[in-house]
């Protein structure tokens, strides 16, 4: 079998297990029942991963290639940097409203593999947040984001997205991604303070702790 065919099968078999896992449960998961699904012999399956473990970790791994994939494709397609940016958050939620087995499988990894260094997600996170800092960076230089911490920038952002993602499969929201990445955006970018109330409470706009009115 060449790789091309090998490469093939091989995806054919995660992106079936990913929608298996996600609807029977890891723990109830059947790779006989699979192998049906996909009118194979278990066998095959086992050709490509010697254990239900590895096909799962290896779909989870899968998913975030694809993300991380579509990603990157708006990047290079999209020149302005905030306009890349606003691409990113479009693309991020169509992407998990898309493929809703995607969250389950990241709850699921989290729920039976809690002895990984590093659940996906965040291995992914954390290898391109590396690579996003330069263009942090590079607003920064030309003014057009405040002069703070790289890294707090890129928390603040990927946990907003995150947790986004997490409610929309939780409270079965249905709005376009469109929508929401330009809410999302808007508070992100501008924030919900009026320019008075930013220069009342200094620059910046940051404190921690509530200002409490004497008598």
């Amino acid at each position: 079998m060449n790789h091309e065919i090998r490469t093939r099968r091989q995806e054919e078999i995660l992106d079936a297990a990913a929608k298996f896992f996600a609807s029977h449960g890891y723990s109830e998961a059947n790779v006989q029942e699979l192998a049906d699904v996909l009118q194979v012999g278990k066998g095959t399956i086992y050709r490509y991963f010697p254990t239900k473990e590895a096909m799962f970790l290896a779909a989870v791994d899968r998913m975030m290639q694809n993300l991380t994939a579509a990603i990157d494709a708006i990047m290079e397609r999209v020149a302005d940097p905030l306009d890349q940016m606003v691409g990113v958050f479009n693309t991020y939620l169509a992407f998990f409203s898309e493929h809703p087995e995607a969250t389950e499988l990241l709850i699921q990894e989290r729920a039976h593999f809690k002895d990984r260094d590093k659940p996906t997600y965040f291995a992914y996170r954390e290898t391109n947040m590396q690579r996003r800092k330069e263009y942090v960076r590079s607003l920064i230089s030309e003014g057009r984001f405040r002069d703070i911490p790289v890294d707090r920038i890129g928390d603040v952002i990927g946990d907003l997205l995150y947790g986004t993602m997490f409610t929309n499969y939780f409270a079965g929201r249905n709005r376009s991604s469109a929508e929401q990445a330009e809410d999302l955006l808007d508070i992100a970018l501008y924030g919900i303070l009026s320019e008075s109330e930013r220069k009342r409470r200094g620059a910046g706009g940051r404190q921690t702790e509530p200002r409490i009115e004497r008598e």
